[in-house]
Parts: C-alpha cells; structure tokens; sequence
C-alpha cells in the first residue's frame, strides 16, 4: 500500500493530458461532424436507442446541440493546455459522457473506456508542469506525484488487454474466424493488401492478437522485457489502423500502454532528441528544465492519512468494479456473441461478424388487424444494422411501437420476426415469433427465454 503514495515522476502523466486533449477533441469534433451535421443522428425528431437507466438523457435542438458539442471539443483543447485544468476537466468528462448516452447504437469500446479515463483525468493532478495554470500560478508547479495517479491509468490499460485476450479463447477466433473474411474484404489495401491475402495472415492476426493481449501486460512490467512487449503493441495497433477503422482506439492504447515506462522517460526522450537536434538543444534550458525531478516532498494533501483512505476506497471500488463486470455474462446460458446478454462493457473487442434481418408485426388488440412495420421506416442505416442483432435493441424498438401505435388510440401487441447469422454461419430465428415484446422487460440479471438459441 506505501507503494502507491511513494512520490513518481510527473512527467509520463502529463504526456498523458496532452495527448488526452487531443484525442478528446478528435472524437467529439468527429462526431460533430459525422454523426450530428451529416447523419443527424442527434436529431430530437429521431429515434435513439437509449441506455437503460439513462433514457432521460435527450439531444439538443439546434443550434444548441452543436454549440454543446464545440463546446466540448474547446474544454478539451484546454485540458491539453492545462488551462482552468479542473474546471475544463470536469466540464469534458460530463459533456462526452452526455454525447455517449445518447445513442447506444454509437456505442464502441474506446468511448466506454474514454468515459472512464475522462472522470479520472479529473482527480489526476496533471496540470502542475506545462500547463498555462502553471504558468500563471507557478506555485502549483510540482515535480512528482503519488504512484496511485500512475497506477489507475495502467490498470485500466491491463484489464483491457487482459479481458479482451479473454474473450478470444473462442472456437470461432482460433480458427482465425472471422477475420479470414475481413481481411479477405481487404485485399485490395495499397500496402499490404498482398499479405491480406494469404491465409496464414488470418491466423497469424488471430494468435498474435490472442498472446498480445493474454500476457502483454506481464513483459510491461519487467524492464528487460519492456521495449520488445511495447514494439509488438505498436506493431498490433499499426495493422489495426491499416485493416480497420476503429477511430481513437489504437492512439489512445499506445498511450496507455505507455505508462508503463519509468515515469520520467518522456523528459529523457526529449534530452535524447536536444542531444541531437540544435533547436531543441536551444530550447531546453527554457522549457524542459522545468521538470526537473524533486522528490523532497510531497504536497500535504497527498499524504495526509485520510486522503490516504479515501484513495485507497476508491482504488478498491474502481478495481472491483472492473475485474467483475466483464466476467457479468457468465450468468447467462448460450454463447453471449449470439444473445448479447453481457457483451457489452467487457472488453469484447472485434470478435465476431454477426447480420440479421426482419420485420415487425403489430396486431390492434381490439380488431386483430395486424401491420408490418420495416424498421429501415424509422430507423438510419447504422441503428437498423445494429437493431437486427442485439436483443434489447430489439425490445426498445418494440415498445417504441406501442407507443407509436397508442398515440393512435390503439392498444396492440408487437411481435419480431427477426433472423440472424454469426460468424458467417446459416441464419437462424433470434427472436421467438410468438411472443408479444410489449409484456416484456430487459433483465440486467436474469437471462431472456425469447432468445432463441442459435
């Protein structure tokens, strides 16, 4: 436990604002961009799939919903500055969780995993170095920081890898499935498009990818086997980029893994840089000077007792929490790639290619009459792919119908006639036909009998 208090250099921790600050402001400019002025998903006319428990969480009218978004993307930028840094902070982490509530067909494990890395960079003191508050106020300079400020961000890392080399201890992934599909789409790449052709790339993607993440974390931890363990993370996430489009994800996982290295090894990677380039070698006196290592003291609030055990709560719930919510899906039957129930928030990252499709029957309760509704008449392209093959997506949809129909004056009973297929394999039925999806409520914790097995 001493060890988490013990004072560490501040220099990794502040390479990691920075570079938080701009991946933050890439994201949500992107999704400004993208999803609000050009799919207008965000629109307060639309349909969003919303996250159970935060159904109240509704997009803007314009031109606000913008404004919210640039908003955030301007908090971002001065937490990179280190700039009002708790102020900012606070405003960035509530703004893009706001943005990820919104609408769960968006939802991708790098913006789950930024939600929580925004709350912490709000306790983190990392503004004390290179930052404009700093400069301002040079009494909130200091050089070191408690070990814990380092730990979180590494275990977060961790559990990542880890849970996600986990779950590819799967029949499907072994046989290099589905990923002989994906880069097969692929082949046409200007680089390395030869190589994905060959099928011994599938497989050579599949178990690298498998012992990356199984035991990349146990080399980070020893100094000898740190800069091979970090090259191959490089290398994973450099193919990653190139095969696929997975936004932030790779940047902010190298930064992340990067912690991993004596704290100081930003500041002495730019004294290898000043060493050989004449204008940084200038500069240095001015600038990189400023972090020098002092490990004197430590600021009071830091080390007094009770801060101790507030931390150290802190530390257990987070970790808690962590290392059990991906193990969640073990309390449902079936294959969780096929029912979902568990997927979610558990590290299951680009496992498995899995399409459906279907309709929707509503039946007036007092006349019989029945209606087939088409999802697509509802729905943007994004929100109906994901529909077809996640179960509560499914049942909001429903009720979304029943609604709909209410507002009529009529009282029906919906049902789903939905087929899907994973992994390349036949279709199957997902849904049972039979039963009226309106008498029905998602369970977090017992499994969903209308879940047809595959």
């Amino acid at each position: 436990m001493q060890r988490l208090f013990q004072p560490v250099d501040i220099a990794s921790l502040i390479l990691l604002r920075i570079i938080f600050g701009i991946l933050g402001f890439a994201d949500v400019f992107g999704t400004w961009i993208y999803y609000h002025m050009m799919k207008g998903a965000f629109d307060t006319e639309g349909f969003q799939f919303k996250y159970y428990g935060f159904e109240w969480v509704q997009p803007l009218p314009e031109p606000f919903m913008s404004v919210l978004l640039l908003s955030i993307c301007a908090c971002a930028i001065l937490v990179m500055l280190g700039k009002w840094y708790r102020i900012s902070a606070t405003l960035f982490a509530f703004g893009f969780t706001y943005t990820y509530f919104l609408e769960k067909a968006h939802y991708l494990n790098h913006g789950y995993l930024f939600c929580w890395i925004s709350f912490l960079m709000i306790f983190l003191p990392v503004d004390r170095q290179l930052s404009l508050d700093v400069k301002k106020n040079p009494d909130l300079r200091s050089d070191t920081v408690p070990y814990w400020c380092l730990f979180i961000p590494q275990f977060l890392m961790g559990v990542v890898y880890f849970f996600g080399g986990i779950a590819k201890l799967n029949s499907d992934w072994l046989h290099a499935i589905p990923l002989k599909q994906w880069i097969g789409y692929r082949a046409d790449h200007p680089l390395i498009g030869f190589l994905l052709e060959q099928e011994w790339m599938a497989y050579f993607m599949a178990y690298g990818g498998l012992l990356l993440d199984l035991f990349v974390v146990f080399f980070l931890v020893f100094r000898k086997t740190r800069p091979w363990a970090f090259a191959a993370v490089l290398f994973f996430h450099f193919m990653n980029l190139l095969v696929f489009s997975i936004g932030i994800f790779p940047f902010l996982s190298v930064t992340l893994t990067a912690l991993y290295f004596a704290p100081d090894f930003p500041r002495r990677f730019m004294r290898w840089l000043a060493d050989r380039w004449d204008w940084l070698k200038k500069q240095q006196r001015a600038w990189i000077s400023r972090m020098q290592t002092s490990t004197e003291k430590i600021p009071l609030w830091q080390a007094a007792p009770r801060n101790r055990t507030v931390i150290l709560s802190g530390l257990g719930v987070l970790m808690a929490v962590h290392l059990l919510l991906p193990l969640r899906h073990h309390l449902y039957p079936g294959d969780v790639a096929w029912t979902e129930e568990g997927h979610r928030y558990s590290w299951r990252m680009m496992l498995r290619s899995k399409i459906g499709f279907g309709k929707f029957k509503v039946v007036n309760q007092d006349t019989g009459e029945e209606t087939i509704v088409r999802p697509r008449d509802y729905l943007s392209e994004r929100q109906e792919r994901k529909l077809y093959t996640h179960p509560d997506m499914i049942l909001q949809f429903a009720h979304f119908l029943e609604k709909e129909f209410e507002a009529e004056g009529q009282e029906v009973a919906v049902y789903a006639n939905i087929r899907c297929k994973l992994n390349y394999r036949d279709y199957h039925d997902y849904i049972d036909p039979e039963q009226d999806l309106t008498q029905l409520k998602w369970s977090f914790w017992a499994p969903s009998d209308w879940i047809l097995p595959e």
